[in-house]
């Protein structure tokens, strides 16, 4: 059975503009500017004064489900201008001492476990990555970049073929934050 409509409404915090052009949402604020395309998507949506409308009508249940998704992910953005999200990671080793190192878009990490060959991790978008002694701090707006960012470096420090209750080196995640500190 379909709905006659589903819909979402997000009210926008003061200081913070956001406007939609074919389905590409833009959100601007003190502390960044996002863009987003939600072309693919089958939901309207549109900008009454400081709240944003999102709705679907006589959905199926892929677009029902996509007016909830949209709504997350522009609170989100909202969330990224004004606030900002970091990742704090920490260095764990044993034996190896672990040397990292932020080159460009890319964070280094040599003598992971003892080996020769550096490993490498992609930072994302505008993301900051900084080195304090022994944490990684990744900070920025859009929240899918500081996720992605941060697990390219915790997945590229994975101990693959050993026991990983022995062998625990790596980078953790282990604070999420909305806010840069």
């Amino acid at each position: 059975m379909r709905l006659p409509e589903i819909s979402r409404t997000i009210e926008v915090p003061d200081g913070v503009a956001v406007s939609i052009e074919n389905r590409k949402v833009t959100v601007k604020g003190e502390k960044a500017t996002l863009t987003r395309d939600f072309s693919h998507a089958g939901v309207s949506m549109e900008v009454n004064g400081d709240t944003v409308k999102v709705w679907a009508n006589w959905p199926r249940k892929k677009e029902a489900s996509l007016v909830g998704t949209i709504e997350s992910h522009i609170k989100n953005m909202i969330t990224g201008v004004t606030k900002g999200y970091t990742y704090k990671m920490k260095i764990v080793f044993s034996h190896f001492p672990i040397t990292v190192k932020v080159q460009g878009r890319s964070v280094m990490v040599e003598n992971f476990t003892g080996e020769r060959r550096p490993r490498k991790a992609k930072i994302l978008g505008d993301v900051k990555v900084t080195l304090e002694t022994d944490d990684i701090i990744v900070q920025g707006a859009a929240l899918e970049d500081v996720s992605q960012t941060a697990a390219n470096i915790e997945t590229m420090t994975k101990v693959t073929n050993k026991d990983p209750r022995v062998f625990l080196d790596g980078i953790y995640v282990y604070e999420r934050n909305e806010g840069l500190d």
